[in-house]
């Protein structure tokens, strides 16, 4: 038995001489592959944060400016403030027109809310900067603030259109269910399609470099860093665009022609000027707002310019926002008068 083993022993070691090599897995020529590919990879690093350098060509008016924008942020803050709240104290001001009014200028001040501090901050700093997930949420928040304050124009331009069109109906149409679906309509709407947009934008690579042309996280600027096109992508970011500006634009327009048919049917002069006056202020602010959105979001991108974008995306981002309570509290006599009896309340209550 012992000899029989012994015999096996010696048989398997010699045999094992004869067994054949195995290959190797991986050849010469694919290994240098793997690693120049792993050399990319680490040379193509994922961007953490984006530099702004919107201001950096003007660095010697960049206190100046801070200055500016500064007084102008303020403003912003203060008259729309002003206007809510003398809105919710005056009973007679309690009707959907200046509901809806209300509603736009606490939507302005989140919108402004979203950007100007930060703005504000950054040139204040030598090198503006902001992180990538904090770019995203910015770029949501005010696109979504952005797009709910396009619908909630166009919702101001139905109830004019209801107000001087059809008048006895308006107390019925207009109720205050209505009103208050119509404002959760805007809201939701306008962010869902933020969402969309941001999402498109974020999911593309971003390797480098991570300058943006701009002085907030917008659109274009950040397709313009984007290492890879999503041609789809580009596609549908313009068509929501689209759906959004131009859609409710063109509701805002065809509501004015249907006033606009009404009014020229008004046998009086004095009531021409009285119902072209409830809509002046709302169609100045539209003009305004539409106008510089569609300069921005409406155009192909190879015509996108760091100079002009820069000084109309402070148009809308700052004179729009100081534009509505100016407007609506200069040219609004209702407003006028709730602003006189507030201050004439606040200087008895002093007194006393």
């Amino acid at each position: 038995m012992a000899k029989m083993l012994n015999a096996f022993f010696v048989f398997t070691v010699e045999d094992e001489k004869f067994l054949p090599t195995p290959a190797p897995l991986i050849s010469g020529g694919m290994l240098k592959d793997l690693n120049a590919t792993s050399t990319k990879r680490e040379n193509r690093s994922v961007v953490t944060e984006f530099i702004f350098t919107g201001f950096s060509c003007y660095p010697d008016l960049q206190i100046p400016l801070f200055v500016v924008f500064s007084i102008m942020y303020l403003a912003i803050l203060a008259g729309n403030i002003i206007i809510v709240t003398t809105i919710r104290r005056d009973s007679s001001l309690h009707i959907p027109m200046y509901f809806f009014l209300s509603v736009l200028s606490s939507s302005e001040m989140c919108y402004t809310l979203v950007i100007i501090p930060n703005m504000l901050v950054n040139l204040l700093r030598e090198k503006a900067t902001i992180s990538f997930i904090a770019c995203a949420i910015q770029m949501y928040t005010f696109l979504g603030f952005g797009g709910t304050n396009c619908l909630l124009l166009t919702v101001m331009g139905y109830d004019r259109y209801v107000s001087i069109c059809r008048p006895l109906h308006y107390p019925v149409v207009m109720n205050q269910r209505l009103c208050t679906e119509l404002v959760v309509f805007s809201a939701t709407t306008g962010f869902l399609f933020s969402v969309f947009d941001s999402v498109f934008i974020f999911t593309l690579p971003f390797c480098g470099p991570n300058k943006i042309n701009h002085f907030f996280c917008d659109l274009a600027p950040l397709l313009e860093l984007a290492c890879a096109r999503n041609y789809v992508a580009e596609i549908v970011l313009f068509l929501l665009c689209i759906l959004v500006i131009f859609v409710s634009f063109f509701l805002v327009l065809l509501s004015y022609l249907f006033i606009l048919n009404t009014i020229l049917k008004i046998p009086t002069t004095d009531g021409k000027r009285k119902a072209f006056s409830t809509c002046a202020s709302h169609l100045i602010v539209v003009v305004v707002h539409f106008g510089c959105a569609s300069i921005i979001y409406l155009r192909p991108q190879s015509r996108y310019t760091l100079n002009e974008d820069i000084f109309i995306s402070v148009t809308y981002t700052l004179v729009t926002p100081l534009l509505n309570p100016v407007v609506y509290s200069l040219r609004n006599k209702d407003v006028q008068v709730a602003l006189k009896k507030s201050l004439g309340r606040s200087t008895c209550t002093q007194k006393i």
